[in-house]
């Protein structure tokens, strides 16, 4: 194998680089997007049953901000859970939007090295073309082997190019398409939030007695 990417020539260099860079990402990505840690279990009942038990500290909703992108969610919600409504879903959708970003954080990265995989691949492959012609242009067409190792070094470069594209194109979609999902997720459970708070925030009905027309007509004397 090394051999192989040894005859690739020296445009084989940014390949390998861009190989590695889509690895460590891919690796990243795996540990930091599991569901456990964007999701935990029960997170989304737990917070809602202490807001209707007014179990509700500074400390503890810090606590909650930094334990999972959910959890700094709903903790924003909870920071202002006095406020109206409409304030409410602002900040919700406002530290939504950070958490988001986040989450999709190095995705574009890998997406620039699906676009570019092949595009350097091809660069190889031009440049191994030209190392063939010049050869011959130097030395005639009687070597084949000078001919083979340029042609060599651009098929090389090309699959090479090939192998590190798809896979991060397809982990790219993957990714995004699991972020989406994540999404939907931490909407449903802020919308949850959002409506258990507004309703603790609304003032309790009133009744009013109804005096019978007996009682209030004058007695007779």
């Amino acid at each position: 194998m090394l051999e192989i990417l040894m005859a690739g020539g020296w445009a084989m260099v940014p390949i390998l680089i861009c190989s590695a860079i889509a690895l460590a990402i891919v690796l990243e990505r795996c540990w930091t997007l599991r569901r456990s840690a964007v999701l935990p279990p029960g997170l989304g009942d737990e917070v809602r049953e202490w807001a209707r038990s007014g179990q509700l500290d500074p400390a503890h909703i810090d606590t909650l901000a930094i334990g999972s992108p959910l959890g700094e969610l709903l903790a924003s919600a909870l920071a202002v859970r006095n406020r109206s409504r409409e304030l409410i879903k602002e900040r919700i959708e406002d530290t939504g939007r950070h958490v988001v970003h986040r989450m999709e954080r190095y995705l574009n990265t890998l997406g620039t090295i699906a676009l570019i995989g092949p595009l350097l691949g091809l660069f190889g492959t031009v440049i191994g073309l030209i190392r063939m012609f010049m050869e011959v242009m130097a030395g005639g067409i009687g070597d084949p082997a000078k001919m083979a190792g340029g042609i060599g070094e651009a098929l090389i470069c090309t699959a090479s190019g090939l192998t590190v594209a798809i896979p991060a194109y397809v982990l790219h979609r993957y990714f995004r398409s699991r972020v989406a999902g994540y999404c939907v997720q931490m909407e449903k459970q802020a919308t949850a939030l959002l409506d258990d708070l507004t309703l603790a925030a609304a003032p309790a009905p009133t009744t009013r007695v109804r005096r019978s027309p007996a009682s209030t007509a004058p007695s007779a004397s």
